[in-house]
């Protein structure tokens, strides 16, 4: 009879849970649920004003794989293989401004959005090279999307962030989803993670 090698799992060191760490994950949580609502509420113009001008926006492809190859093969990587978005400010801008239009074929009638955050977690907290705080974020989100009468659907999924405290307030730096379906079952992609 022979033993199957256990897995071996990699934990991240945690952050110390003080008051830092929990004054700084609350203004992060309101952050995110500010940004949720102003999506929801079709704020498309001040959700832009969130975004950093560096902005990297990122959601990988994810494949069905062997086990033990989750880790290599399971998600498309950024510039080398083909993914569901990898954009920056102004590409998210000018979607944001095709919705606004009312001529948008995906978006005509608007969805109507819910997005649910949760789980937010501090991962990591640096001053950068300008002397804002940078705080690696993992959180949860559930969305719901209705379109037209019929259409529904269901994107479950996690975020890893990156938000800059700046002089003009919280911006979102990096965003890296993972929508835990290997096959969309959206018809398309309209709405913002």
């Amino acid at each position: 009879m022979s033993e199957l090698a256990e897995p071996v799992v990699q934990q991240a060191s945690r952050l110390p849970r003080d008051a830092k760490y929990y004054d700084v994950k609350r203004e992060i949580e309101e952050f995110l649920y500010d940004e949720a609502n102003l999506l929801d509420d079709r704020h498309f113009k001040e959700w832009v004003d969130t975004l950093a001008d560096d902005l990297e926006y990122f959601m990988p492809m994810e494949y069905n794989v062997k086990a033990g190859e989750h880790a290599r093969r399971e998600l498309t990587t950024r510039e080398k293989q083909m993914s569901w978005f990898n954009e920056g400010k102004w590409t998210l801008t000018k979607r944001a401004e095709q919705i606004l239009t009312g001529v948008h074929w995906a978006e005509e009638p608007l969805s109507r959005v819910s997005r649910l955050v949760s789980n937010v977690q501090l991962m990591a907290m640096q001053t950068n090279d300008d002397g804002d705080l940078e705080v690696d974020v993992s959180s949860r989100f559930l969305t719901y999307q209705n379109r037209c009468e019929y259409e529904q659907y269901f994107f479950v999924g996690d975020r890893k962030d990156r938000i800059r405290r700046t002089a003009d307030g919280w911006k979102l730096a990096r965003r890296e989803i993972r929508i835990h379906q290997n096959v969309l079952l959206a018809k398309n992609l309209s709405i913002f993670f």
